[in-house]
């Protein structure tokens, strides 16, 4: 058992340090590393996930909020939806065959991974130049608030409904799909869009932790320790992240 604890520890602060360095990660790498690591199934591996992963996030969202860098009212509206759609994911985690869950699971992350390395590759226009896009949310260069209109609001939460689904379906935090949706739709900068989507993640996974236990997911010493060193972890990435590209 103290191997298993000293081996959680070390998979909980690996997963908080991405975490913290990108805003997203969290889950889709908790899950995995419960799973594959600590020899957890999928039920058992979703509320350590939540609870890891939430609590990681509210430190991270915190730091954030005190260097202005979290959009707050984008993520009370997206964090809203995604709380009333993430209950229905709790139901579909404990109906759907747990091989399925699996694999929707590895598809999100592959297809998640060459978004965002789309993103971060050259765009260039058909006459050789750099292709400048037209994003439904866009920043007031002025307050480095966003400009709030339908196409913006309807974006916003639609990234947080879907966001709260797959969090309550498969234990993610949502992140590895709120941050590439930022970056696709808005032209928050990484810093800011890492923790915007932290105090989603914050707020969704929480009322989804109340609704997993609820349903009888209970948390083991082991998965204690992978909790808390998560929130170790990402304290180590978020005083990192301002000093890498």
């Amino acid at each position: 058992m103290t191997e298993l604890s000293g081996l959680a520890a070390l998979l909980g602060t690996l997963v908080g340090l991405v975490l913290g360095l990108t805003g997203a990660g969290g889950g889709v790498l908790a899950v995995p590393a419960l799973m594959l690591g600590l020899g957890m199934s999928l039920t058992d591996a979703t509320p350590v996930s939540l609870v890891a992963v939430g609590a990681a996030a509210s430190l991270g969202a915190a730091v954030g909020l005190r260097h202005r860098q979290v959009r707050y009212r984008a993520a009370l509206l997206m964090s809203g939806l995604g709380i009333l759609t993430a209950p229905i994911g709790v139901w579909l985690g404990h109906h759907l065959p747990q091989t399925l869950l699996v694999v929707i699971f590895c598809a999100l992350m592959l297809l998640i991974a060459v978004r965002m390395l789309q993103q971060v590759l050259p765009h260039r226009s058909s006459d050789g130049g750099p292709r400048q896009e037209a994003v439904n949310c866009m920043l007031n260069p002025e307050t480095g608030r966003f400009r709030w209109n339908t196409r913006c609001s309807v974006t916003l939460a639609g990234i947080g409904g879907v966001a709260g689904l797959f969090t309550g379906m498969l234990g993610v935090g949502g992140g590895f799909l709120i941050v590439p949706a930022f970056r696709q739709f808005s032209d928050l900068t990484m810093q800011a869009a890492s923790a915007t989507s932290l105090a989603v993640i914050a707020l969704v996974s929480t009322s989804t932790v109340i609704g997993t236990l609820l349903h009888g997911g209970q948390i083991s010493r082991v998965g204690w320790a992978f909790i808390v060193t998560t929130g170790v972890g990402m304290l180590i990435g978020r005083a990192l992240a301002i000093w890498i590209p």
